[in-house]
C-alpha cells in the first residue's frame, strides 16, 4: 500500500470510530482558540477549558486582552503552567492583531506565527477550525501514531507536518488531526497501546514488530 493510499485508509478509520471530529478545546469565538491554544502548551487540554471558562467570562473580545491587565491575566492562567509568559504573550498578541490586522486574525501560517506566542501547532488550529483550509496540527498525539502506522519519520513537528501535507487529503487533514487526538486517548496511548481494540492495527510498524 502506498503512503497516500494508507493515508486515506487511516483517515477513513478514525471517521469510522469517531464520526465528530471535534476540538477538544472549548471556545466560542476565533480569538479564544487562538488563546486557549497558546495556554495549550504544556498543559492538558481539560485544564485549559477549566481555565478559559472564567478567563473568555471577563473578557469577551480582542479589544479586551488588549486593554487587560497582564497581572491579571497571569492570575487567571496560572493553573496552566507559565503563565506569565503565556499572560504577556495573550496581551501582546490581541494588541498585534489590532494593530498589524485592523483587528481582525490573519489567515495564513506566516501572518499567524508572526503573532506573540503562536506557533505552527496552534497556526494550523486556526486555520482549520476558523478558516477551513488544510491544515495538520502536529501535537504529540499526532507525532507519535502517524510514526506507528508509517506515515511519518522522526519528531519534529514542523518535518513531520510536511510529510503529512504530502499524503494527506488536504479537506480532512484537519478532521484527521482531531480525531488522532481522541484515538491517541483512548486506544494508541504513549504508554501503552491498546492494540487488541485498535482498528489501524493492520498497518502498525509497532503492532507487527514482533510478528
Amino acid at each position: 500500500m502506498k503512503l497516500k493510499e494508507k493515508a486515506v485508509w487511516a483517515c477513513d478509520k478514525l471517521e469510522e470510530l469517531y464520526p465528530e471530529a471535534i476540538c477538544s478545546l472549548v471556545y466560542s469565538a476565533p480569538h479564544e482558540l487562538m488563546i486557549a491554544g497558546r495556554l495549550s502548551a504544556q498543559c492538558t487540554d481539560a485544564r485549559v477549558n477549566i481555565v478559559t471558562k472564567e478567563l473568555f467570562a471577563k473578557y469577551r473580545s480582542i479589544e479586551d486582552f488588549a486593554n487587560a491587565d497582564v497581572s491579571d491575566v497571569e492570575r487567571i492562567v496560572q493553573p496552566c503552567g507559565l503563565y506569565k509568559t503565556k499572560a504577556l504573550s495573550i496581551v501582546t498578541m490581541c494588541r498585534q492583531i489590532i494593530e498589524n490586522f485592523g483587528g481582525e486574525i490573519p489567515d495564513t501560517i506566516e501572518e499567524l506565527t508572526s503573532l506573540s506566542g503562536i506557533g505552527r501547532k496552534t497556526a494550523n488550529l486556526i486555520l482549520g477550525d476558523v478558516f477551513n483550509k488544510p491544515a495538520v496540527v502536529t501535537d504529540t498525539h499526532c507525532i507519535r501514531i502517524c510514526s506507528r502506522l508509517g506515515l511519518s519519520k522522526g519528531t519534529e513537528p514542523a518535518k513531520v507536518e510536511s510529510q503529512l501535507r504530502k499524503i494527506l487529503p488536504p479537506e480532512r487533514s484537519s478532521d484527521f488531526c482531531h480525531r488522532l487526538v481522541l484515538f491517541g486517548r483512548d486506544i494508541c496511548t504513549a504508554r501503552k497501546a491498546h492494540c487488541e481494540k485498535c482498528p489501524l492495527t493492520e498497518h502498525c510498524l509497532q503492532a507487527n514488530s514482533s510478528k
